[in-house]
C-alpha cells in the first residue's frame, strides 16, 4: 500500500509540476528570505536557505496533494527526504533483513577483521514521522568504513501510521536482536555503541536508560547523541529564542512535528510554546535540570529574555501530557538512572533550537560522574548531517562533525 501511495504521489507531482512547483518554490524562497533568520557565522547561508525553501515547498505541496485526496501530506515529504541513492560500495557488505517487522540494514567492511569489531546501532532522525534507512545511507556507510565497524541502521516504523510509543519498542527490539547475535557479525560485546541524530538521538538516550537493568545483555560501551531533542517542558530556553527563525528546524516546527508524531490537533500549539502544559509543581521540581540558569553565559550572548510567568492550563496538559513523559523527555530521568549510563559523546550546533537540550544533558551526565566528550559546531544547524556525502550540496561543518564522530569511535 505504501508503494502504491508513493507511485501516485510521484505521478501527481509530475502532473502539476510544470507551472505550479516552480511558482510555489519561488514564492517560498521569497517568503523564507524575509521571514527566516540567517545569523552571521552560520555555515553557507544561501545554500541553507535553498534547502529550507525546498523543505517548506515540499510540505505545502504535500498539503495540496492531501486536499486533493491523492495521499497523506507526509508521503511526499518522506519521498523527497529519502534523497538520491548512492552508488554501490565495493568495500562494504550490505545486508537487509526484518526483525519483528522492523527493517534493518547492516553494513560490514569486506576486508577480514584483525579482531572483533565494534558494533554500532544507528537510529535516524526525522521527528518520528519521516526519515529512513535510505536517507541516512551515506552516514552509516562512512562510519562503517572509517571505523572498521559493523553498523546497524534501524528503520523503525513511522508515526502516525505506527503510533507513539511504538518507535521506542522498534528500536529496543532491533537492539536486542543485535546484542543477541554479536557472534554472527563478529562484534566484540564490550564495544557496543548506541547512536542517533535528532529524535533518533532521543531514542538512543531512552534505549540506553531502558537497558541498564538488563543483566542478560552486554553493557553498552558508549552512546553517541547528535543534536538530540531531550525535553518537552521548556521551549523558551536560550537556543529556542535565539534560533526560533533559523532554518531548518524553526521553533514552531518543533511543536508542529511533535504534534504530528503524537497525532494531536495543532490548535493548542501556542499554549505549548508558552509552557501552559506544564504544572507549576513540575516546573519547580525540574528547574534544577531544565532551566536557562544552567546554560553557560557564553550561550546567551546572542540574546535571551527570561520567559514571563504563564498560567497552567489543565486541558492543555491533558492533551499533550506525553511531552512530559520520560520517553519524550529523558532529561527528567532520576540521578539513580543517569549515574549508571555509559560514556557519552554529544554533538550540539550553535544555530539549532535543540542546542540547549544537549548542553543540559551534558551537564547532568557530568554531574553524575559520567564521562562526556562534547563537540560543539560553531557554524552548524539542526539536521546538517542529512546533507552529508552529497558533494557540493553538503556543508563544511557537517564534514567536520562526521570526522569528529569517527575520531571518537576509533578512540574507544
Amino acid at each position: 500500500m505504501a508503494s502504491v501511495c508513493r507511485i501516485l504521489t510521484v505521478i501527481a507531482v509530475l502532473f502539476i509540476s510544470p507551472v505550479m512547483i516552480p511558482a510555489l518554490f519561488l514564492g517560498v524562497v521569497f517568503y523564507a528570505f524575509f521571514n527566516s533568520e540567517l545569523p552571521p557565522g552560520i555555515d553557507q547561508p544561501l545554500k541553507l536557505l535553498f534547502f529550507h525553501s525546498l523543505l517548506i515547498t515540499t510540505m505545502v505541496l504535500g498539503k495540496i496533494l492531501e486536499k486533493l485526496g491523492i495521499c497523506g501530506d507526509l508521503i511526499l515529504l518522506r519521498v523527497v527526504l529519502d534523497g538520491i541513492p548512492p552508488r554501490r560500495d565495493s568495500q562494504l557488505l550490505i545486508k537487509d533483513l526484518t526483525v519483528d517487522e522492523v527493517p534493518l540494514r547492516i553494513y560490514q567492511p569486506k576486508w577480514p577483521p584483525a579482531g572483533k569489531r565494534r558494533g554500532i546501532l544507528y537510529f535516524h532522525g526525522g521527528a518520528g514521522t519521516f526519515g529512513s534507512i535510505k536517507a541516512f545511507e551515506r552516514i552509516c556507510r562512512y562510519i562503517a568504513k572509517k571505523c572498521n565497524s559493523v553498523v546497524v541502521s534501524v528503520g523503525y516504523r513511522l508515526a502516525p501510521e505506527h503510533p507513539y510509543p511504538g518507535q521506542y519498542f522498534d528500536c529496543l527490539n532491533a537492539t536486542l536482536y543485535f546484542m543477541r547475535n554479536l557472534e554472527e557479525y563478529h562484534v566484540d560485546p564490550a564495544l557496543i555503541i548506541i547512536s542517533g541524530d535528532s529524535c533518533g538521538a532521543n531514542f538512543a538516550t531512552v534505549i540506553c536508560q531502558m537497558l541498564l537493568n538488563r543483566r542478560d545483555l552486554p553493557k553498552v560501551r558508549a552512546q553517541i547523541l547528535l543534536y538530540p531533542g531531550l525535553q518537552g517542558l521548556d521551549f523558551h530556553l536560550p537556543s529556542y529564542q535565539q534560533n526560533a527563525s533559523v532554518p531548518i528546524l524553526l521553533r514552531k516546527l518543533v511543536i508542529y512535528f511533535c504534534f504530528r508524531y503524537l497525532n494531536k490537533e495543532p490548535s493548542i500549539l501556542e499554549d505549548v510554546l508558552q509552557s501552559c502544559h506544564v504544572p507549576e509543581s513540575m516546573k519547580q521540581k525540574y528547574k534544577k535540570w531544565i532551566s536557562a540558569d544552567i546554560i553557560p553565559d557564553k550561550f546567551k550572548i546572542r540574546g535571551y529574555v527570561p520567559q514571563k510567568s504563564t498560567s497552567y492550563k489543565p486541558a492543555v496538559h491533558e492533551a499533550v501530557k506525553e511531552l512530559l513523559a520520560i520517553t519524550i523527555s529523558p532529561l527528567l530521568a532520576e540521578d539513580s538512572i543517569i549515574c549508571q549510563l555509559p560514556e557519552s559523546y554529544i554533538v550540539t550546533c550553535e544555530f539549532d533550537v535543540l542546542r540547549d537540550d544537549g548542553l543540559l544533558y551534558k551537564k547532568r551526565l557530568e554531574d553524575n560522574g559520567v564521562q562526556v566528550t562534547w563537540y560543539h559546531s560553531e557554524s552548524g544547524f539542526h539536521g546538517i548531517l542529512a546533507f552529508f556525502g552529497y558533494g557540493i550540496f553538503s556543508f563544511t561543518a557537517g564534514k567536520k562533525i562526521m570526522d569528529s564522530i569517527v575520531n571518537y569511535i576509533n578512540s574507544l
